[in-house]
């Protein structure tokens, strides 16, 4: 009896932290990608205006970092949920506890 209320307990101890963690990996991804996006349009527009004649190129190269900067934002998504839904964490602890 004592040891299913102190698994359950830890289960929850993990769950919680697991959901702020996200919470935090999300706040994380959506800044990084917007100040990325944000010094990479500035950049752009700076480079454009002080030769106008490469701006095909340089928009072509700066599509290229955008997807990458999304990439980047895709996969801490993917990893946050990968915690929510199948959290390896858990496995280990119902282990210990022979459950």
């Amino acid at each position: 009896m004592e040891a299913s209320v102190e698994l359950a307990g830890l289960i929850a101890q993990i769950q919680a932290n697991t959901v702020i963690v996200v919470g935090l990996m999300f706040v994380a991804a959506a800044l990084g990608t917007g100040f990325g996006f944000a010094i990479l349009g500035s950049k752009f527009l700076e480079c454009a205006a002080r030769q106008p004649e490469l701006a095909g190129m340089l928009q072509v190269r700066m599509f290229i970092i955008a997807g990458l900067l999304d990439a980047l934002s895709i996969i801490s998504v993917a990893f946050a949920a990968l915690l929510l839904f199948a959290n390896p964490l858990l496995g280990p602890v119902q282990a210990a506890f022979g459950g």
